[in-house]
């Protein structure tokens, strides 16, 4: 049974994840205009980069989301000493420890094996303890991890102090059912440790995985604005914020301010958005087929999932090569004229015929 009430919170790494986007290296400037559109949809959490000394400008950047009273602000981490001390410097609210579960990462990679991956993650947890911050620890390739050692490592991370796990599909292997198990699995091997996931999209499945995730018992789910990433990208905020704003009443989360988000990032990225694109696209609500446009006329719950103005959006219900006579008729009702039912017919193919000729040559 799906607990529809239970808190699920969403973690942006679009600083982080998403910059890591071929080609994309935000400004200052714009980092804090992302900052200050993802305080105003209301994520709970933000990685706001890489805890390094080559990064740039975390400091200007975590002193920046402190003008936002409740955002939480957290920094992702290997677990090496240096760069702990860097983001001790910083004092984010949490540190977002990384470290491979699977063989083929932990051999092909890192030329190292399981024993290493425990001592060193045990090691860096205890470092960050005593350096002030709470700890995240992020399991790299855990869709392809044996089981029985991930649940062996989330028991170890807990018992060394870690408050949440982060499991991380990689290469967007994972499919909804796969993620669920390894989640409920995970949840079973755990005391008082929370539960969170980082998926990818490689194969259309990021923002799904993320659902699965959440409803399984994750309270944590990563996201970047527009779906920005590695490869194929990540789970999209703008679906999951508007799916657990709208149909799950987060009443943190505010869909109505993700449009502008997605925009400005759309903007500065050169990244076009799909007209059809859920939640933010600006043709979701156009409607030109006959069936739909008497059910919208009538009650607009009928084929919409929620009002347009949820998400910033409007409705525009057309008259086209799909229309039919219903939609003919009440159009020309609200222009103030009035048809015969012998003339509606002929005057709905005349419309219909002259659409398709004008798109047809339109091309």
């Amino acid at each position: 049974m799906i607990d529809m009430n239970r808190p699920m919170h969403l973690i942006d790494t679009t600083l982080r994840e998403g910059e890591q986007t071929v080609g994309i290296n935000f400004s200052l400037g714009q980092k804090k205009a992302i900052i200050d559109g993802l305080a105003l949809v209301g994520v709970s959490e933000i990685e706001i980069g890489i805890a390094s000394p080559l990064a740039r400008d975390l400091d200007a950047i975590m002193d920046h989301c402190r003008k936002h009273p409740g955002l939480r602000t957290s920094l992702w981490c290997r677990c090496k000493e240096e760069d702990i001390f860097t983001a001790a410097a910083l004092s984010p609210d949490r540190l977002s420890l990384s470290i491979p579960v699977s063989d083929l990462h932990l051999d092909r990679k890192f030329e190292k094996n399981r024993s290493w991956a425990e001592q060193t993650m045990r090691s860096a947890i205890r470092l960050a303890l005593k350096k002030g911050m709470e700890v995240s620890v992020g399991f790299e390739d855990a869709t392809r991890a044996d089981p029985d050692f991930l649940a062996g490592m989330a028991r170890l991370a807990e018992e060394a102090g870690a408050f949440r796990i982060r499991l991380a599909d990689t290469v967007g292997i994972g499919a909804p059912l796969q993620i669920m198990s390894m989640v409920q699995a995970i949840k079973k091997s755990l005391h008082t440790c929370e539960v969170a996931v980082h998926t990818h999209n490689d194969f259309g499945m990021a923002t799904a995985n993320a659902m699965a995730a959440l409803d399984a018992g994750a309270s944590w789910a990563d996201a970047t604005i527009l779906g920005l990433g590695e490869r194929s990208g990540c789970a999209r905020l703008e679906e999951l914020a508007g799916f657990l704003g709208m149909m799950r009443s987060s009443s943190q989360l505010r869909p109505e301010h993700l449009k502008p988000l997605a925009g400005y990032v759309a903007e500065i990225t050169h990244i076009k958005i799909n007209t059809c694109r859920p939640v933010i696209g600006d043709g979701i609500f156009t409607c030109e087929t006959g069936l739909h446009l008497h059910g919208l006329r009538k009650d607009p719950t009928t084929y919409e999932p929620y009002p347009p103005e949820r998400v910033g959006g409007k409705r525009h219900l057309i008259i086209g090569a799909k229309s039919g006579r219903n939609a003919v008729k009440a159009r020309l009702a609200e222009l103030g004229y009035e048809i015969e039912d012998g003339l509606l017919l002929q005057t709905t193919r005349a419309l219909r015929d002259r659409a398709c000729f004008f798109r047809r040559n339109a091309r």
